[in-house]
C-alpha cells in the first residue's frame, strides 16, 4: 500500500512539485516521500487516536474538501517543506494545497475501486495498524452506526 501511495503521490506531483522552480530538482524525489510520509503520518495518527468513525467516514464520502485529514496532512507537508527544505511558508503551504488535496481526493476514489485492493477500507486500516488487528468485524460496527 505504501509504495502505490508514494506512486499515487508522484503521479499527481506535477506542477506542484516536479515542474516547480521553489523546490531545487535534487529534492523532487525526497519531497514526493515527504507528501507520502505525511499522509501516512496523519490516516495512522487519526486510527490510533481513536478518531476512527471520522477516518471511515472521510472514506465513505466523495467530495469532503474541508476535512481535518486533508488540512492535518496539508499542515504536515507544508512544515516539512518549510523545516527540511528550507522553503519559506507562504510557498510551502502553496505546494502543500497544491498536491495533498488531489491525492487524498484520489485515494477515496481509489479504495472505492472494484479493481484496487490495495486501498480497500479494511487493507488500508490494517497496514496503517502493522497488520496487528482484523479490522472487517470494526468496519461493519462504525458502517452500522
Amino acid at each position: 500500500m505504501f509504495e502505490k501511495l508514494f506512486l499515487l503521490v508522484k503521479n499527481n506531483a506535477g506542477t506542484a512539485v516536479m515542474n516547480n522552480p521553489v523546490i531545487p530538482e535534487k529534492y523532487r524525489e525526497a519531497v514526493i516521500n515527504e507528501a507520502s510520509s505525511s499522509i501516512i503520518e496523519v490516516l495512522k495518527g487519526h486510527t490510533e487516536g481513536g478518531k476512527l468513525k471520522d477516518f471511515v467516514k472521510y472514506f465513505q464520502f466523495t467530495g469532503v474538501y474541508n476535512n481535518p485529514l486533508i488540512s492535518s496532512a496539508v499542515k504536515k507537508f507544508a512544515n516539512k517543506l518549510n523545516n527540511f527544505y528550507g522553503i519559506d511558508s507562504a510557498n510551502a503551504m502553496a505546494v502543500s494545497k497544491a498536491l495533498i488535496p488531489p491525492v487524498m481526493q484520489e485515494l477515496i476514489k481509489e479504495s472505492k475501486s472494484e479493481h484496487n485492493k490495495e486501498f480497500a477500507l479494511h487493507t488500508m486500516l490494517s497496514k496503517l495498524s502493522g497488520n496487528l488487528t482484523d479490522v472487517s468485524g470494526l468496519l461493519s460496527q462504525i458502517a452500522i452506526a
